[in-house]
């Protein structure tokens, strides 16, 4: 019988999170949710839409016209599309990156994701870091030392020593 797994990884804005949730999920063989890149989308859209990022009402009327998908390349690399459009690069950008976190901090935006986001992970083995995650997105999943999460196996003992760094998580193991 498989086991379906998922793992949040919460951590302080510019600890590494997704550099660790990359290394997990390639270790691991399971699929890496990069979630900052689905904000940046979001901000993104604002953008060429010509609204504030910051007015939530404004935001709000832009997001059921978006289509924000995720998929992956030959090389197992996260890609981000917008209403079919691949713009992984552009969300890249400094000036996109300060609309993620304007987009980020709003509630609307936070729920239209939800969906999207628990979607994921219930339908694949994933590891996801970012904003939420832990507490809101997979909040059904429980804390334990990441060397536990992973499987407490060696192999993991470089991403349990990131606990002492402030990271957090969770793991979720359901049958499939």
């Amino acid at each position: 019988m498989d086991t379906h797994i998922t793992v949040a990884i919460d951590g302080p804005s510019g600890a590494g999170k997704s550099t660790i949730a990359r290394a997990a999920a390639r270790r691991f063989g399971l699929i890496y949710v990069d979630t900052g890149a689905i904000y940046r989308t979001v901000g993104l859209a604002g953008e060429r839409a010509g609204i504030d990022c910051a007015d939530a009402a404004a935001v709000q009327t832009l997001l059921p016209g978006l289509k924000i998908e995720l998929v992956y390349d030959a090389a197992g690399e996260q890609r981000m599309l917008l209403n079919g459009e691949d713009v992984s690069e552009t969300i890249r950008l400094p000036e996109v990156s300060l609309l993620a976190s304007r987009v980020s901090a709003l509630a609307v935006v936070r729920a239209f994701l939800l969906d999207m986001q628990r979607s994921l992970a219930r339908t694949h083995s994933v590891v996801m870091d970012g904003r939420d995650i832990g507490t809101v997105v997979l909040a059904g999943c429980r804390a334990e030392d990441l060397s536990v999460r992973l499987g407490g196996v060696p192999r993991a003992a470089p991403l349990a020593s990131a606990a002492g760094k402030g990271y957090s998580g969770a793991v979720c193991r359901r049958a499939a």
